[in-house]
Order: structure tokens, then sequence, then C-alpha cells
């Protein structure tokens, strides 16, 4: 039943599930009893006697994450009636049905106790869901009362249309809630001249970017990136720009939002941030997660920043002094996650690197533990040498930096927590590390370092043992690239059985074998 999944606004963090359990929990304890208690307001007056609802006592913020699980709850169970009723289990269909009925009018009831100047079409819209949802309830209420087969597969049809109207008129009361929240915010920013009111409005527009791309979406059409850059280009409002930036940076994730950040000149605008000497360590680095956001390869619609290239020059040099210049391994890290986005976009950028000697700097930061201090952060570091390591002029500066050494301290990448996300960085940096040491190797002096320093050896190992690179294919195809162009450079650092195993065959040959290493030694 597409037509009951609801928006990616609907995304929630995936947490433990009882964890997940016991916040439900709240929301869903004895809700058919105190469905016509939760409907109904304690009074007609609207100002001190609502302040008893439980959920005035929450700011903005806590309001809009409860309704979002409210409905996240409602949609999960308009998804398990639909299976129910497709399996003809009247009773869970009507019991669940009345739970639906329950939380719907419980959240259109919290949402009202704390929004004044909701619009009619969006009361009319919740009359029609309460209404619809009574009629859904009636009809499954009669089905339990006949067990006459054909009349009941006869008011399926009729139960599944309406089940598909309630969960439409949901997905659009959603929409309109949260249109009307962003559109609330932004009307904050835009008419307060308090920087408190304004970052109390910022921080709550960061909060509904990060319930996912749906919101981003809806925050770039009613004009939030906009809003943003506008505070962003007005000096009295400097200690803003941090939270402005990191509000950008989540809203640019779609392509609605760096559409509205290329109207409104918004990389000039990170430009003369980045380049501007006299604003905090904390907004340069702000700005350069804008830069990573907008020029990810992830992304597939990043053809149109046209303005980019006019000033990609000076935000390389700015993002490579903040490189140098870093605190931190968190600036670290945004700054050389934008460098190495920036390294995909344009090839250009490889040589201009080349010229500001990030090579020499970037190597230098990998030997200080406080500003290098992750697997991401190498991960960063690497993929910038690797798509450098196409230049020529490149390998005698990565010799003279010990670069060399580097990667083959890559290749021993390992995770240190077990998380997916870590060993996935761990993965890329022994991935990548090779790749770029099967490009270096056509220089015969980086060849001669990487065969002194043991790499042969190590290749080997990564690719012989699926452990040692965590089953992953990537890195093993890697490997057998930078092994087979050693080979070519210094055959005498192989055994036999490695080079007819390894290097002889083709490529493809040796990576089955190599996959299949582990089902041999068992």
């Amino acid at each position: 039943l597409a037509s009951l999944s609801l928006p990616s606004s609907m995304h929630l963090i995936q947490v433990d599930s009882v964890q997940r359990w016991m916040e439900d929990l709240k929301l869903m304890t004895d809700c058919e009893c105190m469905c016509i208690l939760q409907s109904k307001p304690i009074s007609i007056e609207k100002d001190e006697h609502n302040e008893l609802l439980l959920s005035s006592q929450y700011s903005t913020c806590d309001n809009l994450q409860l309704l979002l699980k409210r409905a996240w709850i409602i949609s999960t169970e308009l998804t398990r009636i639909a299976q129910k009723l497709e399996k003809g289990r009247w009773q869970r269909v009507h019991s669940m049905t009345v739970r639906v009925n329950c939380h719907v009018r419980s959240m259109i009831n919290e949402y009202n106790t704390f929004t004044r100047n909701a619009s009619e079409e969006m009361h009319q819209l919740e009359k029609l869901l309460i209404d619809k949802c009574s009629e859904f309830t009636a009809f499954t209420e009669r089905c339990l009362q006949t067990e006459d087969e054909e009349i009941l597969e006869s008011m399926k049809s009729c139960i599944n249309k309406t089940l598909t109207t309630v969960a439409q008129y949901f997905g659009q009361l959603i929409e309109m809630v949260l249109t009307h929240e962003a559109q609330n915010l932004l009307r904050q920013i835009e008419l307060s001249g308090s920087p408190y009111v304004m970052e109390s409005a910022i921080s709550g527009l960061f909060s509904l970017a990060q319930e996912g791309a749906h919101l981003c979406r809806i925050i770039a059409k009613e004009g939030g990136v906009v809003a943003l850059f506008k505070i962003c280009r007005q000096d009295c409002f400097r200690c803003l720009y941090p939270q402005a930036l990191r509000t950008l940076a989540s809203i640019c994730c779609v392509e609605e939002g760096i559409h509205q950040l290329e109207k409104v000149d918004g990389i000039l605008c990170l430009a003369d941030i980045l380049t501007d000497n006299s604003h905090s360590e904390a907004t340069h680095a702000e700005a350069a997660a804008v830069i990573a956001q907008i020029t990810s390869p992830h992304l597939t619609f990043t053809q149109h920043l046209s303005s980019f290239l006019e000033n990609m020059e000076e935000i390389l040099t700015a993002l490579v002094k903040l490189c140098q210049e870093a605190s931190s391994g968190e600036v670290f890290l945004l700054a050389s996650a934008a460098l190495a986005n920036i390294t995909f976009f344009d090839t250009m950028a490889c040589e201009i690197l080349l010229q500001l000697n990030a090579t020499k700097i970037l190597l230098a930061a990998c030997s200080d533990k406080g500003i290098v201090d992750t697997p991401y952060s190498r991960d960063q570091v690497v993929t910038i040498l690797a798509n450098m390591s196409v230049l020529d002029q490149c390998a005698s500066e990565i010799v003279q930096g010990n670069g060399v050494q580097l990667l083959m301290e890559m290749l021993f990448e390992k995770s240190s927590s077990g998380n997916p996300a870590e060993v996935a960085a761990c993965e890329r940096v022994q991935q990548k590390s090779a790749v770029t040491l099967a490009r270096l190797s056509r220089d015969p002096e980086v060849a001669d370092a990487a065969v002194k320093l043991s790499c042969i050896p190590r290749l080997i190992k990564l690719c012989r043992s699926p452990t040692e690179r965590n089953n992953s294919d990537s890195v093993l195809v890697a490997c057998l690239a930078a092994l087979r162009r050693l080979a070519i450079m210094s055959p005498g650092g192989l055994e036999d059985s490695d080079f007819q195993q390894l290097v002889k065959p083709r490529l493809v040959d040796s990576f089955l074998l190599c996959t299949n290493m582990e089902e041999s030694f068992v």
C-alpha cells in the first residue's frame, strides 16, 4: 500500500528496540479509555487553564518531537492495519483502528495546545481526518457483528478505500503542520531583531532539518536558505553565523536547498566568510561543512554550481589554511572533507592544491594524533592523496613528506570500536591507500620506497586473509592492483606462489581465488 507511506520526515534515528518501545509506551498506554478525555479541552478558556495540559510544559522543539513520534506511531499502526486486513484478522483490525482513532485525536489536541495561529484550512483538514477515522472505526465494528465470509469480503474493499483516505488525510495534515512550523520559525528570523529570538528560531529550524530530506525540502521551499544567508551577510549577527551555517549544511543535502543557495550567491558568501580572518575558527569550520555538503560526490545535482568554479581557488586556499591551523580534530575533519569532495568535483582542484603545498600540510597533520585522530579524518586525507596522485608532480612531494610510510600505516587501519560506520571508514582507508600506492608506484622512486617499507608482504596479507580486510571486495581489488604495479617495478619481492596466484593470472581470476580462500582454510 504505497499510499500509506509517510514522507521521509517521519524518519527517526535508529535506536535500541527496547529503548524505542519504552519511549513509545507512554504514548500508547490505555489509549482507548483515554480517547474521549484527551480529545476534548479541559476548559473553553485558552490561556491559563490550558497550561494544565502535559504538552504545554515543553518547548516548541519538544512539542514537535512529540508530534513526530505520535505521527510515527500512527503511520506504523496504519501499515499494520493493512497487513491484518489482508489476513482477515477482523478483531485485531478493529482494536487497532480504535487505537489509531485515539492517537489521531490526541495528536491533533496536543498540537493545538501549542499552536495559536493555525489556518482555517488546517482545522478543516483536522476535522476531515477525525470524521474519516470515526467512519473507519464504525466500519470495522460492523465487521465484528457478522461471520458471513461473503459479506466480510465485500466490505474489505470499502474498508481498504477508507484506510487509504485516512492515510492520505493524515499525510496531508502532517505536511501542513510541518510547513506551518517552518513558516513560523522563518517569520521569527525575518521579523525579530533580537539575536536571542533568532538563535532560538535557528535552533528550531536545525531540529526540523534533522528529521530528514523531506523536512529540508519544506524549509528550502519556504525560504530557509535565503533567510539564513541573509543573517550570514550582516555583521551585527556574527554570533549567529556558526549556528546558521550548521543549519544551512543540513538543508543543502537536498536539491532544492542547493538551488536556493545558488540563487542568493551563497558560494560567494561562503568564500567571503572563509577568507575573512576576523571570523572565529568555529565560523570557518561551519562554512567548510557547507562546502563539504554541496560538493558531496554522492549528490547528483551539483552540475549547476557554476559560481563555485569562479571562487574555487580562494576557497581551496582558505580550506588548506584551516587544515594547517586546526585546533581540534573536528575542525580538521570538516576542512579536509570539503577539500576531498572538491577534488572529485573538479580536476583543476588537484593542480591548485599542489601549488598550495597541500600534500606537505596534510601529511604533517597526520603526524599529530590530536588532530588526525579518527579513521574518518584519515579517510579524507587519503582521498585527497588518491585524487592528487594522478598528477606526476605529486609523487616526489609524497616521498619527501614520508607519505609512503603513511600509506603503509593506513594499510593496517583497524576499527577499535567495531562500530559499523567506523569499520566502513577503515575499509575506505585501506582501499584508497592501496589505490594511491598503485597510482604512485608508476614512479620508480615511490615504488622503491614502498618495497623498502615492506608494502608487498602487507598487500599479500590483505589479499590472502579476508579478516585483515574485513571481507571487503573493494579493498581486495585495490590491493591486487597495487601488488601488480609493485611486482612490475620490483619482481624479486614476491615468492613464486604469490606471483603465480596474485600477479600472473587475470585480475578477475586472482580476485575469485582470494574471495574463496576463507572456505579453503576451513
